[in-house]
């Protein structure tokens, strides 16, 4: 199932992202253009479920107020030296280890709100990329992540109690000056986690409401 960046209709213009209908059974709606929103979401929502959606959310215009809120998406920033050391150690993602990295992500992500399946292809594009690692101390898995640049991509901790190494771990990682993730709002323990770790909320990125 692919995603439809220019979904038109008579009512207007919207993005539909389609691909985690077949992991996760839901769509997402975004409105770029309409004067008439409520007949496009309408549209948009009965193309969706037309696909297999079973949860269809929807972002990007003031009528959603109206409906039940799903989550916001927060961009949290810290310095990046002013987060705490760890000696826990990186693993880089390797290519026979790669299918052992998705299929721990993909057990973590189905509890995660707007959480994104990882395919096979998206395994091999993070090959490329070379951001993707395994946490350890000792032998010990502690959790995986992805991270470059200056963003942590992924945060996923395996042994119970391990997330502040993990993220600790994921910023050697970096190569900015300042740390740059995003959580939902309704992840509550991460963002605690967070911000213990000396990161603040800076943008909401989106807010997402269930159509």
């Amino acid at each position: 199932m692919k995603d439809i960046p220019v979904f038109t209709t008579e009512y207007g213009v919207a993005s539909l992202v389609l691909k985690e209908i077949p992991y996760q059974g839901m769509a997402y709606v975004i409105i770029r253009d309409s004067l008439e929103p409520e007949e496009l979401l309408a549209e948009c929502a009965a193309f969706c479920r037309v696909c297999g959606a079973e949860k269809v959310f929807a972002a990007g215009h003031e009528i959603l107020e109206s409906r039940p809120f799903h989550t916001a998406m927060w961009e949290m920033r810290c310095a990046a030296a002013a987060i705490a050391d760890t000696d826990a150690a990186l693993w880089p993602v390797q290519e026979q280890t790669v299918e052992r990295w998705r299929e721990i992500y993909n057990q973590k992500v189905r509890s995660v709100p707007n959480g994104a399946w990882m395919t096979e292809a998206d395994g091999r594009e993070m090959l490329k990329k070379g951001d993707g690692y395994f946490i350890h101390r000792n032998g010990e898995l502690l959790g995986i992540g992805r991270a470059s640049a200056e963003m942590i991509d992924w945060v996923a901790a395996v042994k119970s109690g391990a997330g502040r190494d993990v993220v600790c771990a994921l910023a050697h990682a970096l190569t900015g000056d300042t740390a740059v993730l995003t959580v939902a709002s309704e992840n509550q323990k991460a963002v605690r986690l967070y911000e213990s770790l000396g990161f603040l909320k800076t943008a909401e990125i989106a807010r997402w409401y269930v159509l």
